[in-house]
Order: structure tokens, then sequence, then C-alpha cells
């Protein structure tokens, strides 16, 4: 259903893994990882200008908030007056939910694109199942060895399930590790601290650049410091090492960018209060 993003993105990959191939060898474990780290950095260093968007709409829309709100006191009773002063401020602010919500749906596109490529490699089991040497120890394993992967050959399917990491291999989970725990632990542990630590960071450099807090905003922000960091630790779990890999360098770059594009930004200006409406007395 959405080929036209998997196939793009398959070929990023392919393309990494190629140059690297040539200088490490076909059957590097360390070319898989390297292209995997280098797929996640192409891919976000094109979604920069739809990020610098979405981080322009995020800070009118905060800069905005206490405006529409006294506007939806002040027009409480008027719906149809609150809706056009509504759509006039946001006018006056170059603020549209449309194209704030664009660079959302695109990045959404694309990390579906990363996660489904990579899982896309080990389709029926765990790397211990997958046949060397023309050996078969599961005939179902052996038949997915045997396809192509988007623009990957059957030769490069059979090479990802075969590359590790540290010993642990790049499309085992903890579940499925078998003998290998061990190995899979011992980089899985690190992948999960960088992947949760930069989820935090993140929330807690946003939550800082709050201009003010409700009930429901702080609500969002415990979710965002405490839940959405542990979930990186149920994707340890579940997730093969390699799809690991691509969590953490793709959480740890929206840190680094997130940082680096607010403070070229500088901070938010304070919103000024309103001046209060006096009503003229008629003569």
């Amino acid at each position: 259903m959405l080929d036209f993003v998997y196939y793009p993105v398959s070929a990023v990959l392919w393309l990494w893994h190629t140059g690297f191939a040539a200088l490490l060898g076909a059957g590097s474990s360390l070319a898989w990882v390297l292209a995997i780290v280098l797929l996640v950095v192409t891919v976000r260093a094109l979604l920069v200008r739809p990020f610098l968007a979405q981080v322009r709409f995020s800070r009118t829309m905060a800069i905005l908030q206490p405006q529409v709100r006294a506007l939806q006191a002040k027009y409480a009773d008027d719906r149809e007056k609150l809706v056009a002063e509504t759509r006039k401020l946001q006018q006056q602010h170059n603020f549209s939910l449309l194209r704030g919500c664009l660079p959302m749906v695109g990045q959404l596109l694309l990390f579906l694109g990363l996660y489904h490529v990579l899982r896309s490699f080990d389709r029926t089991g765990p790397v211990s199942q997958v046949p060397l040497l023309g050996n078969s120890t599961s005939m179902t394993a052996a038949e997915n060895a045997a396809t192509a992967n988007y623009v990957f050959s059957p030769d490069q399917v059979r090479s990802f399930l075969q590359a590790e990491l540290l010993d642990a291999p790049l499309s085992a989970t903890l579940a499925t590790s078998g003998a290998a725990l061990t190995s899979v632990l011992t980089v899985v542990i690190p992948l999960v601290l960088v992947a949760g630590v930069a989820t935090h960071l993140t929330a807690r450099s946003a939550i800082a650049r709050q201009l003010e807090t409700t009930p429901q905003t702080r609500i969002v922000n415990w979710l965002t410091l405490w839940v959405f960091p542990l979930g990186a630790a149920v994707a340890g779990i579940l997730m093969p090492v390699g799809i690991l890999v691509y969590f953490a360098t793709s959480n740890t770059w929206t840190y680094a960018q997130q940082h680096l594009i607010h403070r070229r930004l500088g901070p938010l200006p304070t919103p000024e209060p309103e001046a209060p409406h006096h009503e003229t007395a008629p003569d």
C-alpha cells in the first residue's frame, strides 16, 4: 500500500550498504550497521525543511493560545463571531493547521518506510533459523532468505540475516535470541538506554520552552517525559537489533536537531497581555 515510500527508502539503504560493502566486504556486518545509521541520517536530513515548518507551526500555536482563549471567553455566546475572530487572528500570524500537519504526515510516512523495510528482511523467524551454506533448518526460513526484499536481492537478504553487531544478530530480538541471549542483551541494553534518554531529553527541552501550562498539558508532559521513554524498553523486548539501531540513531538525531534549531531561532517571545476592552458609553 505504501510502496511509493518503501521502494525509495529501500533504495537509499541499498546505496549505503553497497558503498560500505565495497569498502568493508560483501559479508561485512559493520556495512549493514553503518548503512542503517546513514539511512536514518539521509532521511532525517531530507526532512529538515518540513521539521522547520513544524517548529514554526508549534511556536506560533504556543504564542496564539492565550489570545485564542481570550477570544473564547469574550465570544462564549457568539459562535459565529468566535470563528470569524479566530480565523482573523490566524491569518494575521500566517497560521495554518494544514501546513502544520503536512510535515508530521511526511515524517510519519518515512518512519513507517524505515521500519517496514528493515522489518521485512526477517519475515519468518530469527536468524538462527536461516539456512547457512545450503543446509536448511526451516523451510519457511529458507523461503524467507531466498526472497528479495524490495530492491535487495536474495543474496543481500541472506547477508542481512547473517549480520551481527557485537555477536548479536541484527534480525534477532530478546524473545527469539535463544542461545545468543547474552550477546543480544549486551547490545540491546545500550541501544534502549540511548533511545530512551534521547526521548526524555527531547521532551524536557520542549517542556522548557512552553509559555504556560494547563492541567491537560501537564498530563501530556508527564507522558512524554516518562511513559514515552519507557516505550523504548518495550521496544527493546519486541524489536530486532537492527531496528533498535535505527531507533537509537533517530531519537538522538531528533534531540540534537531540536536543540540546534531552537537555539538558532531563539526563545519564544512572551505574549503581551491584551489591553482591557472598554465599552464606549453612548452620548
